[in-house]
C-alpha cells in the first residue's frame, strides 16, 4: 500500500505559476510510473502528465511546454510545475502512481485559475 499526499494547489490569476507536491509513502525510484491527472467539474478525469520508469515522458497536448512533471528520489516527492496558467486549467489535480500491478491515488488538491 502506497500513501499519496498532495500539496500547493490554490487559487491563482491567469499567466500565474504553481507547483504542486505529492508526497509519497514509498521509494519514488521503484515506481513504475508517477502520473498527475486533473477533472473539472462537469469532465472526465483526465491524463495531465507521466513520467513511466525507463521510457519517454508523456504530456497532454493541453499543457506541453507550460506544465513539468518531475520527481526527487531522496524525498520521495513528485512535482508538477505549472507555468502560465489559464482558466481552463482549473480542476482538482490528483498524485497517482503504479506499483507493482496497483495504481495508487491521492486525495486530490484543488487549482483554481481565476482573475
Amino acid at each position: 500500500q502506497v500513501q499519496l499526499v498532495e500539496s500547493g494547489g490554490g487559487l491563482v490569476h491567469p499567466g500565474g505559476s504553481l507547483r504542486l507536491s505529492c508526497a509519497t509513502s514509498g521509494t519514488v525510484s521503484s515506481f513504475n510510473a508517477i502520473r498527475w491527472y486533473r477533472q473539472a467539474p462537469g469532465k472526465e478525469r483526465e491524463l495531465v502528465a507521466s513520467m513511466p520508469r525507463g521510457g519517454n515522458t508523456y504530456y497532454a497536448d493541453s499543457v506541453k511546454g507550460r506544465f513539468t512533471i518531475s520527481r526527487d528520489n531522496a524525498k520521495n516527492t513528485v512535482y508538477l510545475q505549472m507555468n502560465s496558467l489559464r482558466p481552463e486549467d482549473t480542476a482538482v489535480y490528483y498524485c497517482s502512481v503504479v506499483a507493482g500491478w496497483s495504481q495508487y491515488w491521492g486525495q486530490g488538491t484543488q487549482v483554481t485559475v481565476s482573475s
